[in-house]
């Protein structure tokens, strides 16, 4: 069954059609278009043909006026410049061209700075390093490393897989832990209520009664009793304790220590450790591929790596490597034992990029499935503790209904 697709795409001659097509997937319509000679920059499946002219040209204005997150607009202004310097555009009118398109307009007023640089004589990676809050050092080593080599087209093709690749990856994990997060937080709130509201009335109730309670009424009682009374003294040692926590992790040694510790946690440790490793092997396989040195790249993907303790590690590797030692051999019990073996066989065979790009395929692939697994345990759970709560309120209460009624008989 075939799709229909817009397309907007360069020809030898660097001219910008836009047009559709029908095609059986996204991938089938792009590979039509190469073999028809065009560069594409983007396609966009918009539906059977008997829907398209209903609604094409509003679809069309609210994706072109709609401003989508710094991420997406860098890899999207990414994949058009390599495609239209694939195109044989030249390099300032292949920057005029994307200005207009990406879609964000911090990412506009950076591109506009880096453009006026360009005419003015600086390479691109000069004028994108000027940027740094909008375009990282990974972005800027390898578009440097492009420029030397005279692959600035495939580099950033490159560079725009990885962006895509990175914001996938953030959407899938922010979705899957988006439904537990709010039914905790829908959970709580709940109890919260009952306890602060519900149970205070009730208790009122009963105290004009007066007579003997049963014990799981005064157990939740004394929980509402607790709560409010307590409260005015639990939140500002709450508060307290986060400040002390917070003071106490600005000190380099106590948050490395911290980040050592997370890494022993019987669940999320393992979970962490694969995430960096996932971080430092794909930002460091990209950066060899693109021609970059080792130190530099190992240097750079340092900076990926979120866990202190994992960076520091790095950072003895990277000295260690600079005096003449393995890389493998020096990150030993640092990254998980698959990644050091891929590591070990890249150093030995020369293939030291695409292991570390094969390792990063593999622990992205393990994060994902295992996060997966860990928030299908945790709804049931949410909702098994929710259900004990509410039911325990609700016994409660029904139970005092029942005792009063019994005394008063």
């Amino acid at each position: 069954m075939t799709a229909r697709f817009r397309y907007r795409a360069a020809d030898a001659s660097g001219r910008v059609l836009e047009g559709d097509m029908e095609s059986l997937s996204r991938r089938a319509a792009i590979e039509d278009l190469r073999r028809q000679r065009l560069f594409p920059v983007d396609v966009e499946e918009v539906g059977s043909a008997s829907t398209l002219a209903a609604g094409t040209e509003s679809r069309t204005a609210a994706r072109r006026s709609e401003t989508l997150a710094l991420g997406q607009a860098l890899a999207l202004w990414t994949r058009t410049v390599a495609t239209m310097l694939g195109a044989g555009v030249t390099l300032e009118r292949a920057l005029s061209y994307a200005a207009a398109r990406s879609g964000n307009a911090r990412l506009d007023a950076a591109v506009a700075e880096v453009r006026r640089d360009v005419r003015g004589g600086s390479s691109l990676a000069t004028a994108l390093r000027r940027r740094p809050k909008v375009f990282g050092t990974l972005y800027v080593a390898m578009i440097s490393a492009g420029e030397e080599s005279g692959a600035l087209d495939q580099v950033m093709a490159r560079l725009a897989d990885h962006l895509d690749e990175m914001a996938e990856l953030r959407s899938r994990l922010r979705s899957t832990l988006l439904y537990p997060a709010l039914m905790g937080i829908v959970a709580s709130m709940g109890v919260t209520v009952i306890l602060l509201f519900v149970v205070p009335r009730f208790a009122a109730m009963l105290s004009d009664v007066g007579g003997t309670l049963p014990l799981s009424t005064r157990i939740l009682m004394g929980m509402s009793d607790g709560v409010v009374r307590w409260s005015l003294v639990w939140i500002p040692l709450l508060v307290l304790l986060v400040f002390a926590v917070r003071r106490w992790l600005s000190s380099p040694d106590h948050r490395g220590a911290w980040h050592a510790a997370r890494l022993s946690f019987p669940v999320t440790g393992e979970l962490e450790r694969n995430y960096a490793t996932a971080r430092f092997t794909r930002t460091l396989g990209l950066l060899l591929k693109s021609g970059v040195g080792l130190i530099p790249s190992l240097r750079i993907a340092r900076s990926a790596v979120s866990n202190v303790a994992i960076g520091e590690a790095v950072d003895r590797a990277t000295g260690a490597v600079t005096a003449g030692k393995r890389l493998a051999a020096e990150l030993h019990g640092v990254l998980p034992p698959l990644a050091e073996q891929l590591i070990a066989v890249g150093e030995e065979s020369g293939q030291l990029d695409e292991l570390c790009l094969r390792a990063a395929d593999s622990y992205d692939r393990e994060t994902s499935r295992r996060l997966s697994t860990l928030v299908g345990l945790v709804e049931p759970a949410l909702i098994l503790l929710f259900g004990l709560l509410v039911g325990f309120v609700a016994l409660a209460m029904l139970q005092a209904i029942y005792s009063v009624n019994a005394q008063v008989l």
